[in-house]
């Protein structure tokens, strides 16, 4: 009987998170409209270079707002389990974004540009041992 109240409050708590992360999408893809209208009212008749430099920080924020929606999605679609190809992959392209509009120290550049071969690093390690693969794992000799 206690089992029984328990998978009605996993399945309550269940929804409940689902609907939160719709609303979250939602509001993503309202901050992603509003970056492209930005985008098409001040930034698109690019009269100097720094509306330039604001374009391309236009862009790479809808790049990753877009992998946060797509990582959303498949934290559903997954059953409430975000893979760590997935983490490991929107952490690269934030570090990249902020490696893009950088300006000025390139020890900071340094030190994001390693971050960056630490993170494909792991995603090599990873892939090698089959952590990302299901089922069946071959032994080899």
């Amino acid at each position: 009987m206690k089992e029984n109240y328990f998978l009605k409050f996993e399945k309550a708590i269940s929804t409940v998170v689902d609907i939160l992360l719709a609303v979250l999408i939602i509001v993503v893809v309202i901050v992603m409209g509003e970056g492209i209208i930005n985008m098409i009212m001040h930034v698109i008749p690019l009269n100097n270079v720094s509306e330039l430099t604001l374009l391309i920080d236009e862009i790479a924020t809808l790049f990753i707002l877009l992998e946060v929606i797509l990582m959303l999605l498949r934290y559903i679609k997954e059953g409430h389990h975000i893979p760590v190809r997935y983490l490991i992959l929107i952490s690269i392209t934030a570090i990249l974004r902020e490696l893009l509009l950088a300006h000025g120290n390139g020890t900071n550049s340094l030190l994001l540009s390693i971050s960056i071969l630490v993170l494909v690093g792991v995603l090599f390690i990873l892939e090698k041992v089959k952590a990302f693969h299901k089922g069946e794992r071959r032994i080899e000799k």
